[in-house]
């Protein structure tokens, strides 16, 4: 086991030489997106003509399927199949795992007549034509048994328990230290629903070839997708070859497999031909996972220079009754500021709702948008200013578990933003800033997310033309896994990127987690370091051993590679003309990543500092983005280009988090009111103005071999906070329930006399 002191050993990434690490390098499959030729888990050319499925859902929240009705549809023009609970073919039992180290458990589709939510599957048809599927499913009647349903959150936190094998983490005696303190704040912060509203909807083609199925699906995790789908065919994990080489946006919804996947493969089964299913906008938003509400409690206390010493993140969220979900919006708060007594935990509310579940940056995504509101909130109290607050309570150490951090630039983060963003400016005294018609105002909010490293593997293969081919089992939700993949291996062999092909997306590859949690970049591009670099020996000791190589006899240790040649001294041959000659079945060499134990001894994070500027329309209450920076720490940066994409990608949704984003549950049926984009409402171009951000000179040589990070997740974390700041600095109304629509803006307003 390797330890985090050897990943300090210079490597070519590290070193390199060829210059493609931080480059901005456009993506490599830039080309088949821009031309509508990559193709999507719903557009893969099956070996046959393929035939469509469509879902239909349930209208209730609780009850049961009292009777259906599937005559109609049975006798609609060019139906094949129709199924219902009673029909449908044996699947494995909820729950169960019968293949040895299944990563995930069997999920039956409508294995009972129960229904756990609105939008759950109830029936299903498959037909020659999607036009001829959906109107038969229209035709089906479902009868339902309704059961009283828990659907409103706020009215059911007296449900509320620690989610299991959890309990609030106290350090010292926060209720002793929050009396005392000379200064207090204490505020409750609500943030809705939101959906992932992913571009690509939830879709899978699959085909049977004897025992073994074939699928294509949108997936952000391939081995869970592949094992799941095996433990409810109930068939080993190896019959199922399920690919995803092209997803359109996943952010944490496409973390887990849905019905698609299982009906398409048993259908496809059952008739012996090629199905093709995907849900509908309204199916997506309702039946997939969602980011689940809160209701958060901040209590801090402070002596009057500001110096925290009482510091508390508490409160609710929901999930689905039999799908157990946190959203752990009080678990950044451990590592961000320094306060000896400390108070924070999460109480679950099961409810009659679909899943909760991962959404991009889940836990610091929502939590921030409290305690950073809160903080700003508390200097104003103490008439500090926010940076200057956030600043005396910089930890030297990790707060609650003593460990050092790997490095921590948030200090820096906020004054090279503060200066660049022209913070000294701003007036602290809101309302002061006017712009025609518009109360204009500033405000900022620090960022933190986690680093992870997951155990990881890759092989990369060197063909006698000289191509190299990086072969690994990672996904590609749009972030840019494809180009790192290939700037890894080109530096790693010194190769040209045209020289580099990349293949993702294949449960026949060497597994690697998957997209998500901010990991993906660290995580498969080590794997894939430790690949090339094994590539490398291999090549060395094929070179130096062979006696037509003009290296022949040389130490492999000395063999270096560049500009597509392999070199001792001054003697070099293209890698080519070796591999054609020496191995001309080509070389393959597979490489891996696991963390070591020592490196749960510091304090991994990424980190960074939004600042915003708003205007807030006097009569309407409507809030407009004037401009929006960020500067962020988050190791070494692989692709300026994409890396800068996906950061400024985060703080968008941020300023829709702030502004629009929610979803809301109808009591009389629950379901979700917002059912597509023309009611669920996100940010467009014209919302979006002067917005850029930067990344500061880091290597975490704590973090992995190449002192990487991700950034995927870090953009959102507080920026929706930053423009909350904003508003009240522009007008001095001080919401405390996202988003901050119109409506809620003006009738604090009118509260205020304004």
């Amino acid at each position: 086991m390797s330890s985090i002191a050897d990943w300090a050993t210079p490597n070519p990434v590290t070193e390199n030489r060829s210059g493609l690490i931080g480059k901005a390098v456009d993506r490599y499959e830039g080309p088949l997106k821009v031309t509508g030729t990559a193709p999507y888990a719903y557009e893969v050319e099956a070996p046959s003509p393929p035939v469509q499925g469509a879902i239909v859902t349930s209208a209730i929240a609780r009850g049961r399927v009292a009777a259906i009705d599937t005559a109609e549809a049975e006798a609609s023009p060019g139906v094949l199949l129709v199924w219902t609970h009673k029909t449908i073919p044996a699947q494995g039992a909820r729950g169960a795992r019968i293949n040895p180290r299944s990563q995930r458990p069997s999920s039956p589709v409508m294995d009972s007549d129960e229904v756990r939510y609105f939008g759950e599957t109830v029936a299903f048809v498959v037909a020659d034509t999607l036009e001829n599927a959906r109107a038969a499913a229209a035709l089906i009647k479902v009868t339902y048994d309704e059961l009283w349903a828990v659907v409103d959150f706020p009215a059911s936190l007296g449900l509320a328990e620690n989610p299991p094998g959890e309990e609030d983490v106290r350090i010292g005696d926060f209720e002793t230290a929050f009396a005392a303190a000379p200064v207090t704040l204490d505020e409750t912060y609500t943030s809705p629903i939101q959906n992932h509203v992913q571009m690509e909807p939830c879709a899978t083609t699959a085909w049977w070839d004897g025992d073994k199925v074939t699928v294509h699906t949108s997936i952000q995790m391939v081995k869970g997708g592949q094992h799941a789908l095996a433990e409810t065919l109930m068939i080993p994990s190896d019959d199922v070859h399920l690919l995803t080489r092209y997803i359109g946006g996943g952010f944490g919804g496409k973390g887990q497999s849905y019905d698609d996947l299982s009906l398409a493969a048993l259908a496809a089964r059952e008739l012996k031909r090629p199905v093709k299913v995907a849900y509908t906008r309204q199916q997506m938003m309702l039946g997939t996972i969602h980011r689940p509400a809160t209701i958060q409690r901040v209590r801090l206390g402070a002596t009057p220079d500001g110096r925290l010493t009482a510091f508390a993140l508490d409160g609710y969220t929901h999930c689905a009754r039999d799908a157990l979900f946190t959203e752990h919006f009080a678990n950044f708060a451990r590592s961000l500021y320094a306060a000896p007594n400390r108070l924070t935990g999460h109480k679950l509310v099961k409810m009659d709702l679909p899943g909760a579940g991962p959404m991009r940056a889940p836990g610091e995504a929502s939590g921030m948008l409290s305690l950073e509101v809160a903080m700003d909130e508390l200097a104003e109290k103490l008439g500090l200013d926010p940076i200057q607050l956030r600043l005396i309570n910089e930890p030297e150490r990790d707060p609650e578990t003593g460990k050092p951090f790997s490095i921590r630039q948030l200090a820096r983060c906020m004054n090279e933003g503060a200066q660049h963003f022209g913070w000294d400016r701003r007036n602290p005294k809101p309302g002061q800033v006017r712009d025609g018609r518009w109360w204009v105002g500033m405000g900022m909010a620090a960022a933190i997310r986690a680093d992870y490293l997951l155990p990881a593997k890759a092989g990369a293969r060197i063909t006698a033309d000289g191509t190299i081919t990086l072969l690994q089992g990672m996904t590609d939700i749009g972030t840019g896994t494809y180009t790192i993949l290939a700037q890894i291996t080109a530096e790693t062999l010194g190769v040209p990127l045209s020289q580099v092909r990349v293949e993702i997306g294949d449960s026949n590859l060497p597994p690697a987690p998957g997209s998500g949690g901010q990991f993906g970049a660290s995580t498969a591009g080590s794997a894939a370091l430790d690949a090339g670099m094994k590539l490398r020996v291999a090549l060395a000791h094929l070179a130096v051993g062979d006696p037509n190589s003009p290296l022949y006899g040389a130490s492999p240790d000395l063999v270096t590679f560049d500009d597509g040649k392999i070199r001792f001294g001054n003697q070099s041959e293209d890698l080519s003309t070796l591999v054609a000659r020496a191995a001309p079945e080509g070389v393959y060499a597979e490489g891996s990543i696991s963390p070591p134990a020592d490196r749960r001894d510091v304090s991994l994070h990424t980190y960074g500092a939004h600042f915003a500027e708003v205007g807030v329309d006097m009569d309407t209450g409507e809030v407009r983005m004037r401009r929006m920076y960020g500067v962020f720490a988050a190791g070494r940066i692989l692709n300026a280009k994409t890396a800068k994409s996906q950061i400024t990608g985060g703080m968008i949704w941020g300023v829709g988090t702030a502004l629009t984003e929610t979803n809301s549950v109808d009591p009389r049926y629950g379901s979700l009111i917002n059912q597509d984009v023309g009611g669920y409402l996100v940010p467009v171009h014209a919302d979006i103005v002067d917005l850029d951000a930067v990344f500061l000179d880091e290597v975490d040589d704590k973090a992995n071999p190449m002192g990487i990070k991700g950034v995927g997740e870090l953009g959102i974390s507080g920026a929706g906070a930053a423009i909350a700041n904003a508003i009240y600095n522009a007008c001095g109304v001080r919401l405390r329930d996202y988003p901050m629509t119109p409506d809620k803006v003006l009738a604090g307003l009118i509260a205020a006399g304004l």
